[in-house]
């Protein structure tokens, strides 16, 4: 029989894995989508790179507002409200203006803040020390279907195709948003947090001005700034793998069918975090019994490699549009989609022990801590799609080098530290 909590864990699973179904797929193929609208409409001016960067600037500003509303309105409406901004962007791209686009990328940034915000506090109100690395890893793992589900339609939809044309591209964005207000519909109707032991789970409740004092105070702690370290990490590498990666792949002219390519690319990441979550959420009591440190570590070594390799087989220019420039070797579609994988099957380690770990040792503070950690989360995704739109592939990769060692490390220091403090 199923209890509860575990009930309310795998419903939030499933409304974020529609809602991102519609999300994690268009921007995958945003920068596709918005070169055929260019190609139509020569006057229209909006940025794929300038709009994902809008957004993670905007989730990030709001994220420190976000504790105060949700002890207001708890944390499944933040979540409705959440899913609603992700609609709304997706609509608009049926009449894409630059102006729209920029001023639904702000409105998802709110969005995003109540969305995530609400779902880490809500996952927190679910689980227990014992079971939340593994509620971590089913959420994560329900949540990345996303990718797989959304490129899978994706890679149908533009198999065989040169150039994406209106009727097609119409086609994607109404199908991906009739998905995210299926996941708006079950985040709507769920039920009261629950713990294993069925009682209902609530926050200590605080004033708003409370809440965001408290936000604020957390930060300043030495854990919480050397882990906001390996936050921005993850942005950077977010704003690589979900915005910047696949589009690398679709402007490679040295690539055999490239543009299905696009799709399977979105597909194989979407398969390494799917594995990466499923890992984490069937072996999770298992795997913490050995410590975070060993998985991240496991981590740091996938996505290291998978730069490596993205840096030898894709051109420096491939990020800004169609090109035959030469790689380093000679371009392979295997090693890009492998490269996929990595990214998606790294991203998965990182952010599931992240959850876990913010999800027990701030077990008490669990909105703050989720609002600090999508703050500077986004502010890290934001700084990629800004110097996306003129560094080139090399110096993107060169960042996520120094980065990813530099989290790492601080993550590793901060889970040695609690280990060290539970023991006293």
């Amino acid at each position: 029989m199923v209890n509860k909590s575990l009930l309310n864990v795998i419903l939030v699973g499933l409304g974020f894995m529609l809602v991102f179904t519609a999300f994690q797929t268009m921007g995958n193929i945003q920068k596709t989508i918005l070169a055929s609208v260019q190609l139509d409409d020569p006057d229209f001016d909006g940025k794929a790179y300038y709009s994902l960067a809008i957004i993670y600037v905007s989730f990030s500003l709001f994220n420190w507002t976000a504790p105060s509303i949700i002890s207001v309105i708890g944390p499944r409406l933040s979540m409705v409200i959440g899913a609603g901004a992700y609609t709304l962007y997706m609509l608009q791209f049926v009449v894409p203006q630059g102006w729209l686009l920029y001023l639904c990328s702000a409105i998802l940034g709110i969005g995003a803040a109540f969305i995530w915000t609400g779902q880490g506090n809500y996952l927190t109100l679910n689980s227990t020390k014992e079971n939340i690395s593994r509620y971590s890893g089913i959420f994560w793992c329900l949540l990345q279907l996303s990718l797989f589900i959304g490129n899978t339609f994706v890679y149908f939809t533009f198999r065989g195709l040169e150039e994406i044309n209106k009727t097609v591209r119409i086609f994607v964005i109404l199908t991906l948003s009739s998905v995210g207000v299926g996941g708006l519909l079950i985040l709507l109707f769920l039920p009261k947090a629950t713990r294993d032991d069925e009682t209902e789970a609530t926050d200590k409740p605080e004033s708003p001005w409370s809440a965001f004092v408290g936000a604020v105070k957390l930060f300043c702690t030495f854990n919480m700034l050397l882990l906001s370290i390996t936050f921005i990490y993850t942005g950077l590498e977010l704003g690589f793998w979900s915005g910047v990666y696949s589009s690398c792949i679709g402007f490679t002219k040295a690539l055999p069918n490239r543009k299905e390519l696009v799709g399977m690319s979105g597909i194989f990441m979407g398969l390494g975090e799917i594995i990466g979550g499923g890992l984490f959420g069937i072996l999770g009591n298992k795997t913490v019994r050995y410590g975070r440190e060993p998985i991240i570590a496991a981590g740091f070594v996938i996505h290291v490699a998978s730069f490596i390799i993205i840096y030898l087989n894709l051109p420096d220019e491939s990020p800004f549009f169609d090109t035959f420039g030469c790689a380093i070797i000679s371009s392979s579609p295997f090693l890009a989609i492998l490269c996929s994988f990595l990214l998606g099957l790294g991203d998965s380690f990182y952010n599931t022990q992240i959850y876990a770990m913010l999800g027990s040792v701030y077990a008490d503070s669990s909105a703050p801590a989720f609002a600090i950690f999508k703050f500077t989360q986004c502010v890290g995704a934001s700084a990629s799609f800004i110097y996306a739109e003129s560094l080139g592939l090399y110096w993107q990769l060169r960042i996520l080098l120094i980065t990813v060692l530099i989290g790492t490390v601080s993550i590793i220091i901060v889970e040695l530290r609690v280990k060290k403090s539970s023991a006293e």
